[in-house]
């Protein structure tokens, strides 16, 4: 006895398309249709993927509306997976064979860019105000 040939209706392609976009499994989706994950994949192509893409959409534009607001939390996870910026480890020994800690201070020149003279003013204040905090804590260890 042969099986009986698959038919996908309108009403169908709208479930997978409402279940893909809240991220139903493929597997579940099958079930829930009754039929094959190849099948479900044969047939319902289209809906599978846009409605992935819609929620993917959906979810980043939430992330995006937080981390603009704000939410630091949401900020770096952007910056990671969106701008592919990564955390390095800081070099044990940056100066192999030397046992002595730099006491040389960077200074870190910013654009003027007409900016207001009492704000440099901070921004300079805070350059120092930071490296002599982590010249503190270098020499503590």
């Amino acid at each position: 006895m042969t099986r009986k040939a698959f038919v996908a209706t309108d009403a169908m392609r709208e479930r997978v398309l409402s279940l893909a976009r809240v991220g139903t499994a493929q597997e579940d989706i099958a079930k829930i249709i009754g039929c094959d994950p190849k099948t479900l994949r044969k047939y319902f192509r289209d809906e599978l993927d846009r409605g992935t893409a819609e929620a993917n959409a959906e979810v980043a534009g939430f992330l995006f509306a937080t981390a603009k607001a704000g939410n630091v939390a949401a900020q770096i996870f952007w910056l990671k997976s969106k701008a592919h910026w990564r955390e390095r480890e800081a070099p044990v020994d940056p100066t192999p064979g030397t046992d002595a800690k730099s006491t040389a201070q960077v200074a870190v020149i910013l654009p003027d860019h007409e900016r207001d003279p009492q704000l440099t003013e901070e921004l300079r204040k805070a350059q120092q105000k930071y490296f002599a905090r982590k010249y503190r804590r270098s020499t503590i260890k």
